[in-house]
């Protein structure tokens, strides 16, 4: 597995990490947990060195997980973690006050099993509390070595300006992918003015630019059952992306996943995704994917022929929507 370095930060992880809020959270039943461990630990023996967790996911059931499954192999590996919602539920609301992050910080380190958690993010921007004063309260617990890179997530151009100006921001985490573009326009000329490494999330379009979803039923907890662009009709409509990319990956020799992830791979030496997967076979398909160099005319014909797709729905939700690009 190849490498990359987050921007200009410092920090290496492979070039393809494992997102692992699916195995326990946000996808219809969690992963019984041996084989949760088991998939991670393959994942490590496969290269990954990036895994990304979050308190709010279960709410701590994730990060429990992910420590357990880490334990043996800490120091060989990179994980990322984040804080921001009330008592890590994220229906309660935002709260990234310093104390906050404080007691977060000291009780994810007893959940992952470790002295020090490598990436920190703040999961959603708070309104309520000045950028300068959450940069400073991290920029703090790196001093102390509880904490080693700072990071963001879903953050507008503006914010992350300034926390920049206060703590070097190593990563920013937001949603980048085939049917999600929209981070182009400017927060990727932004990343690489400033040296910040970008960690795009939902890679595969929540599953779906991998063609799995085509007659999914969405269970009671699976979340994207209330994204309006999981509804009957826009999926409906966004068959035609799919089709697309799987005429586009079967002239390459490849699979419509490992073409999304190479685009993006491509895009940027400091792009780094983190698709989710609870399938060993499936995890490897999607590690494939940095063995593909796709050349610059290959990333051109890609992106005019997907551009001729017009994606039908909205990626969250009204009250989700408000809670990024802030």
């Amino acid at each position: 597995m190849q490498t990359r370095e987050l921007g200009k930060s410092g920090l290496e992880v492979s070039a393809i990490g494992l997102g692992c809020m699916g195995l326990s959270y946000a996808y219809r039943v969690p992963t019984e947990k041996a084989v949760a461990v088991s998939l991670i630990r393959e994942a490590v023996d496969l290269g990954v060195t990036l895994f990304d967790t979050a308190e709010s996911y279960g709410p701590f059931a994730n990060e429990e997980l992910v420590g357990e499954a880490l334990g043996p192999v800490r120091d060989r590996v990179v994980i990322a973690t984040k804080f921001g919602f009330k008592g890590g539920k994220p229906a309660d609301g935002l709260d990234s006050s310093p104390q906050n992050i404080r007691a977060m910080v000291e009780a994810s380190l007893k959940r992952l099993r470790t002295d020090r958690i490598d990436l920190l993010y703040q999961h959603r921007v708070d309104p309520a509390v000045p950028i300068e004063d959450v940069a400073g309260a991290v920029k703090e617990l790196i001093a102390q070595g509880k904490v080693k890179h700072f990071g963001l997530s879903e953050a507008g151009a503006g914010t992350i300006r300034r926390a920049h100006a206060v703590q070097r921001v190593a990563a920013l985490q937001s949603e980048y992918s085939l049917w999600w573009r929209e981070p182009e326009k400017e927060i990727l000329p932004l990343l690489e003015e400033l040296g910040i490494g970008f960690v795009p999330f939902s890679p595969l379009g929540r599953g779906f630019l991998t063609g799995a979803l085509k007659d999914a039923a969405f269970g009671a907890t699976d979340f994207r059952a209330n994204l309006p662009r999981f509804s009957g009709e826009a999926m409906k409509a966004n068959q035609a992306l799919v089709d697309l990319l799987g005429e586009l990956a079967a002239s390459r020799g490849a699979t419509r996943a490992q073409i999304a992830l190479a685009w993006l791979l491509a895009k940027k030496a400091w792009i780094v995704p983190i698709p989710g997967t609870t399938k060993l076979e499936r995890l490897k398909e999607n590690l494939g994917a940095a063995a593909i160099a796709l050349s610059a005319r290959d990333v051109s014909e890609i992106e005019s022929a997907v551009a001729r797709v017009p994606i039908q729905g909205e990626r969250y939700t009204a009250a989700q929507q408000k809670m990024i690009n802030r």
